[in-house]
C-alpha cells in the first residue's frame, strides 16, 4: 500500500491525495478502461483505510487539470460522475478533459447531456457540430456551430466551419459568401482566403480557387499549407516552373521540410499534385488544426489538445494534426502518450521519419535507452546524409555523456558532406564538444575552428573555444577577445558571462572576475561550477568568508562527481593549499566548461 500511495502522490500531488481521503460521501469504483493508468491510483485509494469520496475525486481531477495531466483529469472526472452523474458542474468541467484526451464518444454523450440541461455551452456545441459534420448531417452541424459562435477567435472558427457545412450540401456560393462576410484583423486574410480557395477547389471552381489561394499567398507567402495549396492550383494550369517557384519564400523559412521535399520531387517529375483538401470533413479539420497548432503554448495546452483531437475526429489520417498533438504531449512531459500519437502517422507519410526521430527522443526521456538508441540508429542507418537524424541521435547520446559514441555519430554525418556550408556549423561544434570531453583536444580545436569558419562570430562556438583555451592556459589574449564578443552577442547567457569572468580570473584581474562572475551567478544561480568559480575569485580578491559561502553553495548544488572532491578540499584547507596539493598530483583546478549545457 505504501508503494502505491507514493505513486499516487507523485502523479497527482499531495493535496489531491489527501483530498481523496476526505470522509464526505464514499463512492464505489466504476469500471475504467483496462489501459488507464488511473486504475492503479484509484485502487490505492479504494484499498486504503479511508473511504474514497466524491470531493476527493473532484479535487484530484482539478489538480490533474492544473498540472496539464489531461488523461488523469478525464479519468477522475468520470469516476466522480459515476457517483453523481447529474451534477452540472461536473458535467461542464469533465467535458474539456474528455475531448482533450481524445475520448470523443464519451465527450459526445456528455455534450448532449449538458445541452439538454441548460442549452448553452460553446464547447458542447462545437463537439456535437464536429460529430454531425463527420456523419454528413450538415444542417445539424451548422446549427451547432452557429450556437458555438462567441468571442473573436471562436467566432472566426465557427464561421469557417459553417462555410464548410454549406459546401457539404453542395452550395459553394453560400460557403464563399459566408467567408466573405467575415470581418477582422489583417492576419485573417491568409486564413480565410485559404479556406475560400479550398472550398472553391472542392466545388470544382478552378479559376476561383486559384484566385483565392493567390490572395492567401500574397497575404503571407511563408505559410506552408498556403504555399502548398497555391502551388497545386498553379500546377493545374500546366506551368510547373511557376508552381515550383511558389515554394521559394517558405523554403527560406523551413528549407528541409519533408512535405516540401515531397511536393518538389513530384513537380520536377511531372507528377500531378493532389488537392490539399478533398472534402468538407478535411476542410473543417484544417480549421481546427490551424487553431490548435497555434495556441499550444503558454497555458493554452488543454484548448490546443481539444481542437487537435476534434480535427482528428474529422480526419483521423491528418499527419499534421497527429504530429502537432504528439508534440503537445511531448512538451507536457507525457512521453508515453506522445509515442502513441507519433506512432499513428502512416508509414508512407513524409513525416514518418520525423515521427521516428521524436519517438526515439521520447523513449530516451523515459530512460528506455536501448529502444531509443535502436530507433534513432535505424533512422540514421537508412540515410546518414539526413543530418537532422544524425544531430538528434548525437545530441541524445551527448546528453547521456556518451561523448565517444556521440562523436562517432556526428562523424557519420560529417562524412556525407562534400563541401561544408554554413548550415553545418552545429555538426562540427557538437562533435568538437565530444572530442574535448574525451581529451582529444587537437580534433576538438579543429572542429571549433571549422564551425567558426562556417558561422563567424557564433557566440556558442566563440565561448566554448575561448573557455577551453583559457582552461588549458592557452591563447589568453585571443580567448579574451572571443569571449568578450560572445558576451556582447549574448549578454544574458550565464555560461558565457561565466567564461568571461574565468578568463579575467586566469589573467589575474580578480576584481573584474568577481564582477562578471557575480553577474553569471545571478543569471544561473543553480549552476555549481559558476558558483565554484565565484568562490575562487572571492578568495583571490581577499574575500575569504564569501569564498567559503560560494563553495558551500556549489557543493550543495550537486556538482559533477569529478568536481566535488576539489570543492570539498577548498572548503577544508582553502584555495591556496588545495591548489598546491592538486599541482602535486597534476589535477586541473578549473573544472569542465559549462558550455555543454547549451
Amino acid at each position: 500500500m505504501i508503494v502505491r500511495l507514493e505513486s499516487l502522490l507523485r502523479r497527482i500531488g499531495a493535496a489531491a491525495a489527501i483530498a481523496a481521503a476526505l470522509t464526505a460521501v464514499p463512492v464505489a469504483p466504476s469500471a475504467l478502461a483496462e489501459t488507464s493508468a488511473a486504475d492503479e491510483l484509484l485502487a490505492a485509494l479504494y484499498d486504503s483505510e479511508y473511504p474514497t469520496t466524491l470531493s476527493g475525486l473532484y479535487l484530484a481531477a482539478k489538480h490533474a487539470d492544473r498540472i496539464n495531466d489531461i488523461g488523469f483529469a478525464a479519468d477522475f472526472y468520470l469516476e466522480a460522475l459515476a457517483a453523481d452523474p447529474d451534477d452540472p458542474v461536473l458535467v461542464e468541467q469533465a467535458l474539456p478533459s474528455l475531448v482533450a484526451s481524445g475520448r470523443i464518444d464519451e465527450a459526445i454523450a456528455l455534450a448532449e447531456q449538458q445541452l439538454a440541461g441548460d442549452g448553452e455551452s460553446r464547447l458542447a456545441n462545437l463537439v456535437l457540430g464536429v460529430d454531425k459534420l463527420r456523419s454528413r448531417e450538415y444542417a445539424a452541424a451548422s446549427g451547432h456551430f452557429t450556437d458555438a459562435r462567441s468571442g473573436t477567435i471562436a467566432g472566426l472558427v465557427a464561421d469557417l466551419l459553417v462555410a464548410w457545412t454549406h459546401q457539404g450540401t453542395g452550395d459553394t456560393t453560400a460557403a464563399l459568401k459566408t467567408i466573405d462576410e467575415i470581418a477582422g484583423q489583417d492576419w485573417y486574410i491568409s486564413f480565410t482566403q485559404f479556406h475560400a480557395g479550398a472550398i472553391a477547389e472542392v466545388g470544382g471552381l478552378d479559376d476561383e480557387s486559384r484566385s483565392r489561394f493567390k490572395a492567401a499567398y500574397e497575404a503571407d507567402e511563408k505559410v506552408l499549407r498556403v504555399a502548398q495549396a497555391y502551388a497545386v492550383a498553379v500546377a493545374r494550369t500546366g506551368d510547373l516552373d511557376a508552381a515550383i517557384a511558389v515554394y521559394g519564400p517558405v523554403l527560406e523559412r523551413v528549407p528541409d521540410h519533408p512535405l516540401i521535399r515531397r511536393d518538389l520531387a513530384r513537380l520536377k517529375a511531372g507528377v500531378k499534385l493532389p488537392p490539399l483538401i478533398a472534402n468538407p470533413q478535411e476542410g473543417a479539420a484544417h480549421v481546427l488544426y490551424d487553431l490548435g497548432s497555434a495556441i499550444g503554448r503558454d497555458g493554452g495546452e488543454e484548448l490546443s489538445a481539444i481542437y487537435l483531437q476534434l480535427a482528428l475526429h474529422l480526419h483521423p489520417k491528418s499527419e499534421l494534426a497527429n504530429f502537432s498533438l504528439a508534440g503537445l504531449f511531448e512538451r507536457l512531459g507525457h512521453h508515453e502518450k506522445a509515442i502513441e500519437v507519433y506512432g499513428q502517422i502512416d508509414e508512407t507519410s513524409p513525416l514518418r521519419r520525423n515521427a521516428d526521430i521524436q519517438i526515439g527522443l521520447n523513449l530516451d526521456a523515459l530512460e528506455n535507452y536501448e529502444e531509443a538508441d535502436a530507433r534513432l540508429a535505424a533512422v540514421v542507418d537508412a540515410d546518414p546524409a539526413a543530418l537532422d537524424a544524425v544531430i538528434a541521435f548525437g545530441d541524445m547520446l551527448r546528453g547521456r555523456k556518451m561523448f565517444a559514441e556521440a562523436a562517432d555519430t556526428y562523424t557519420r554525418g560529417v562524412a556525407t558532406i562534400a563541401e561544408p556550408e554554413q548550415k553545418h556549423w552545429q555538426l562540427f561544434y557538437f562533435r568538437g564538444i565530444c572530442y574535448e570531453r574525451t581529451k582529444r583536444w587537437e580534433l576538438a580545436e579543429a572542429d571549433f575552428k571549422t564551425a567558426l569558419k562556417l558561422k563567424p562570430d557564433q557566440p556558442l562556438v566563440l565561448n566554448y573555444l575561448g573557455y577551453s583555451w583559457v582552461d588549458q592556459g592557452l591563447n589568453y589574449d585571443e580567448a579574451l577577445g572571443m569571449i568578450e564578443k560572445a558576451v556582447e552577442l549574448r549578454p544574458d547567457d550565464g555560461y558565457i558571462v561565466d567564461s568571461l569572468g574565468w578568463v579575467y580570473y586566469k589573467l589575474g584581474r580578480y576584481e573584474d572576475a568577481v564582477r562578471e562572475l557575480e553577474r553569471a551567478v545571478t543569471l544561473r544561480p543553480d549552476d555549481p561550477l559558476i558558483n565554484d568559480h565565484l568562490g575562487d575569485a572571492y578568495w583571490r580578491a581577499g574575500r575569504r568568508l564569501e569564498a567559503r559561502f560560494q563553495w558551500t553553495h556549489a557543493r550543495d548544488l550537486k556538482p559533477e562527481p569529478q568536481d566535488l572532491p576539489r570543492i570539498l578540499k577548498k572548503l577544508e584547507v582553502g584555495l591556496d593549499a588545495a591548489e598546491d596539493e592538486a599541482a602535486k598530483v597534476g589535477q586541473n583546478g578549473g573544472g569542465d566548461s559549462g558550455s555543454d549545457a547549451q
